[in-house]
């Protein structure tokens, strides 16, 4: 997200699906404003899944409102560099989610959360999702929505690497808000939308 604003509004997300669960999980960064010590970026990692629950000082009970746990954390970090967000579980139904810097390889913990019993591991077929949160409650105006520029890497996982589909538009401001996409760096899938 090197051409990303730092700037609070926009959460670059990837939803994923458990074994035996109806409901969802996220991992995603989200710019933050700079600090004097430098930039910011937030981590995200939460569960949706009625019945999660979590120890970890960096996460709380509940997800958007609703059922589940969230965790984040704020990390100094260059906006110059990719990050891999790695999902891992750590031991039954516990599942860590870790920052891992893809240029200099530092690991930030994000959270862990424990699923409810029975749930299995994560399931194929999910979607990213590029969202300007500001707009969840109240109205909007398309021609107000702010620039931002990311790009998404390919799913990868230990029993090997995923595909990324196309990226498309969605919701209320679709053909109003200057939205492009195109692949980068092989299938990687870069999103450009906003003034």
């Amino acid at each position: 997200m090197p051409n990303a604003a730092h700037k609070s509004g926009y959460y670059y997300a990837q939803q994923f699906s458990f074994a035996g669960q109806s409901d969802v999980g996220y991992t995603g960064l989200q710019p933050r404003e700079d600090k004097s010590s430098g930039s910011v970026v937030h981590a995200a990692f939460s569960s949706f899944v009625a019945g999660t629950t979590s120890s970890d000082a960096n996460c709380s009970d509940g997800a958007d409102g609703g059922a589940g746990v969230s965790c984040a954390v704020d990390v100094s970090a260059t906006y110059a560099h990719g990050y891999i967000l790695r999902v891992k579980n750590t031991q039954g139904t516990t599942w860590t989610g870790t920052m891992v810097d893809a240029v200099d390889g530092t690991e930030t913990h994000i959270g862990s959360y424990t699923l409810p019993s029975g749930s299995g591991g994560i399931q194929g077929s999910q979607v990213g999702f590029v969202e300007y949160y500001p707009w969840n409650s109240g109205s909007h105006t398309c021609d107000q929505l702010p620039k931002t520029d990311v790009t998404f890497g390919v799913p990868t996982s230990s029993g090997g690497t995923g595909e990324l589909g196309a990226a498309y538009e969605y919701g209320d401001c679709v053909g109003k808000v200057d939205y492009s996409s195109k692949r980068a760096d092989g299938d990687a899938v870069n999103v450009v939308v906003g003034f």
